[in-house]
């Protein structure tokens, strides 16, 4: 006969440190993603503010000024780093309109919350393109 204690007793989770060998195989959750990629652009849109804000600075101080940084502007790689800004700040944005519904308790079911995570990163990528298909030029 089985130990009614003994099951309560192997069925506690073992919690194990992982390697950096064991994190490319391991598999988050599409909210810890989410989760993740919110914290990041947060602290790309706080350490990159001053650079923001000089820019917009320059392009307000007069015309030439503006002129400078339109050709500022032009250059392919500062267009790559605007669009990493660009992508930083909808999906905080759209990241922390989900965060402040989960304060609700509105979607904190798994499902749900999945649900949500998925759809903070296909909006936000989906506006990211919009705005990047205007900042190069498509239309």
């Amino acid at each position: 006969m089985v130990d009614a204690h003994q099951d309560v007793k192997n069925a506690k989770p073992v919690y194990r440190n992982i390697g950096l060998a064991q994190l490319i195989k391991y598999r988050l959750p599409w909210a810890g993603k989410v989760s993740i990629l919110h914290r990041i652009s947060g602290a790309a849109l706080f350490l990159l503010l001053p650079f923001i804000l000089y820019l917009f600075d320059q392009s307000l101080a007069s015309e030439l000024s503006f002129m400078q940084f339109q050709a500022f502007t032009d250059h392919i790689l500062v267009k790559l780093i605007c669009l990493g800004l660009i992508w930083s700040f909808l999906h905080h944005f759209c990241a922390g309109i989900r965060y402040l519904l989960l304060d609700l308790e509105i979607g904190v079911e798994k499902i749900a919350a999945q649900k949500s995570a998925i759809i903070v990163l296909s909006v936000s990528l989906a506006l990211t393109a919009a705005v990047g298909a205007k900042l190069f030029g498509l239309f």
